[in-house]
């Protein structure tokens, strides 16, 4: 029997699994079309300010369009379409280049242009629930679909006959509008969560400007103002800066193996111990930096400043991180960053007391991002589970 391990109560009619084709010719879906437009395709310069938006599968977030990323067309080349042009409530579904991400289409505009990366689904609505559908082509049934068919092809890409031939399964239509407002209602949730994410970063991101150019300063426990700080060069303040030697890796061991953005393996004896920052040196993430403690290992694609005592290693990071190190890389083939640079880096140095008040006023912030991170984390496995348990 066709139902979901997981159900509303009050339904217990099977749902109807056929494929795309089949509400195709039963009118259930009343629209579908891709944005093959052939020789008229558009060339960069036909591209306007203003006019009707160009849809790709890069302007779809989060199950909506952003029509301020997107591209637009002047009306009257707009006009000249025969093909792809969606509507307000169409679901949007991207099948070439970029295959999975969805949306509905919300807009005032008549109508908008279909990129050659998205095709539309037209419902009719007192048969199939738009929202549902939604969901539906996010769920782990449709997407092991169209995977399987990707995988038995060298190109990524899903073409409008091929989508025609997978399955769609659904339920009667009060039971599709349900599962369609329980899951809109997760989806709110996951936006405010991201929203305060995104806040929480732009306001640490001010403090730091702040901080860091010195027109917000910390006074002592007894209210006094603390030291002018003091400039140097990176070098001036550690110990050591240099590359990772660690290159006996043993899966079986019992230290951690740092690479250039985080932990790549393990080792059997440590060659660093205590705290240090270590910075990508080389590749497509050099300048990238993070903290570590403890006993471990370090890749030689990564660079370790050991900081003098007494420093704080938490201030140095956020320092480091607001001067943006990606500046200092070079080369075009395989990008680099070197010791030496880092050495040389020109930097303002507060007392090790307002180090530390600064470093931990950060810290708080951060602690805030983590904990509405890990809030946001949670709601999406949630929606995950749900989406692997509400769909045939």
């Amino acid at each position: 029997m066709d139902v979901p391990r997981l159900r509303f109560d009050g339904f217990s009619e099977n749902w109807i699994k056929n494929t795309i084709q089949y509400f195709i010719d039963n009118k259930s879906i009343i629209g579908h079309l891709d944005g093959n437009h052939g020789a008229l395709y558009p060339k960069s310069n036909e591209f306007s300010k203003a006019g009707i938006p160009y849809i790709t599968a890069n302007d779809f977030i989060t199950g909506r369009i952003d029509f301020n990323k997107c591209k637009y067309l002047p009306e009257a080349k707009a006009k000249l379409f025969k093909k792809g042009i969606a509507k307000n409530g169409d679901v949007l579904f991207a099948h070439n280049a970029t295959v999975g991400p969805c949306a509905i289409l919300r807009t005032s505009f008549s109508y908008v242009i279909l990129s050659t990366t998205a095709t539309y689904y037209r419902c009719d609505l007192n048969k199939i629930n738009n929202i549902f559908l939604l969901y539906f082509f996010q769920s782990d049934f449709f997407v092991s679909q169209y995977s399987s068919i990707m995988s038995q092809s060298t190109r990524n890409q899903v073409p409008i006959t091929t989508q025609r031939k997978l399955s769609l399964a659904l339920p009667i239509l009060p039971e599709q509008t349900k599962i369609a407002n329980f899951l809109t209602a997760i989806d709110e949730k996951i936006t405010q969560l991201t929203q305060k994410c995104d806040l929480l970063a732009q306001y640490k991101k001010g403090v730091m400007q702040q901080i860091f150019s010195q027109k917000l300063r910390f006074k002592d426990d007894d209210g006094r103002e603390f030291p002018d700080w003091e400039s140097g060069l990176l070098g001036d303040f550690s110990e050591f800066i240099q590359s990772g030697k660690s290159n006996k890796r043993n899966e079986n061991g019992d230290f951690v193996l740092y690479g250039s953005t985080g932990e790549i393996g393990f080792c059997s004896q440590f060659d660093y111990q205590g705290k240090n920052i270590l910075i990508a040196r080389v590749g497509a993430n050099a300048g990238y930096l993070y903290e570590v403690d403890g006993n471990y290992c370090v890749s030689d694609n990564t660079l370790i400043i050991h900081l003098n005592k007494p420093n704080n290693y938490s201030f140095f990071y956020n320092l480091l991180k607001f001067l943006n190190l990606n500046k200092l890389v070079f080369g075009s083939g395989q990008p680099l960053i070197t010791g030496g640079q880092l050495k040389n880096l020109n930097i303002l140095v507060p007392s090790i007391h307002e180090q530390t008040k600064i470093a931990n006023f950060l810290t708080v912030i951060d602690n805030k991002i983590a904990q509405a991170q890990a809030q946001l984390d949670a709601v999406k496995r949630y929606k995950k589970g749900l989406l692997q348990q509400m769909f045939v």
